[in-house]
């Protein structure tokens, strides 16, 4: 499998001197710390660290879903950080995919209405035929009409895919998409993710605990502490939980 290499001069997100503090005074929390970071057009990154070293926080202030403290934060060449509330969600309806661990489809709706969901918050009608295609791009062509509870936990995840893939999102985030799914599940729903990037151009940026998950991506970023610690190329599952093992040793 070859990694697909984007152009460093064009990042679909980016990230400068981005510092996220909750609290303040002696109960204040550094969540992030500094960190500057690009991540490529048609690039799969996994982001991984031990827990509390800032993984989440640094996936939801990328994806403009949280406000960083200090520093500037950009998809596509537009800068987050200084745009209002309203204006921020316009974005994040048109240019953000989010996928969540616990798949969070309205469980009233069939798979067809959640994944056209984002379309009608934003005031616009699916084309016809549009949701269909989008649930045949995850395998799911034929059971758009059944709701959440009829469906499988990977299937439920492949809804919630083609949910954020159906408004033709610049980045596709995903926080631990695998980590409610068996392990034969979860690897499908990982190479799915994988074609995206190498068949259709996606940017996919995630964040995982999992080694066999991260050896699906092209890079895997490493935190501790709210910072940077090292990055690993054409990642393996053996070779990251290595790199790991040296993560966690390290003083705090």
């Amino acid at each position: 499998m070859t990694p697909r290499i984007a152009s460093p001069a064009q990042p679909a997100v980016r990230l400068r001197d981005v510092r996220r503090v909750f609290g303040s005074g002696d109960s204040a929390v550094t969540a992030l710390a500094s960190v500057s970071l690009d991540f490529p057009r048609g690039g799969f990154t996994a982001v991984m660290g031990p827990s509390g070293s800032g993984k989440s926080t640094l996936l939801q202030c990328a994806a403009g879903l949280d406000r960083p403290t200090a520093g500037s934060v950009s998809i596509g060449g537009t800068e987050l950080t200084g745009l209002g509330e309203n204006k921020l969600t316009l974005l994040r309806r048109q240019r953000i995919g989010f996928v969540f661990q616990a798949f969070n489809l309205l469980p009233a709706l069939t798979a067809e209405q959640n994944v056209a969901l984002p379309l009608r918050l934003a005031g616009r009608r699916p084309r016809r035929g549009e949701v269909r295609e989008v649930l045949d791009r995850v395998g799911l062509a034929q059971r758009g009409g059944h709701r959440p509870g009829e469906l499988s936990g990977g299937q439920q995840q492949r809804v919630a895919l083609a949910r954020a893939l159906i408004t033709r999102p610049d980045v596709l985030f995903a926080d631990e998409p695998t980590g409610a799914l068996d392990m034969g599940t979860g690897r499908e729903v990982l190479a799915l993710l994988r074609d995206m990037v190498d068949a259709e151009g996606q940017t996919v940026v995630m964040v995982t605990h999992d080694p066999v998950a991260a050896s699906f991506a092209d890079r895997v970023v490493f935190l501790v502490d709210g910072q940077v610690s090292t990055e690993l190329a054409a990642p393996t599952a053996e070779s990251v939980a290595a790199r790991m093992t040296t993560l966690e040793a390290l003083p705090c």
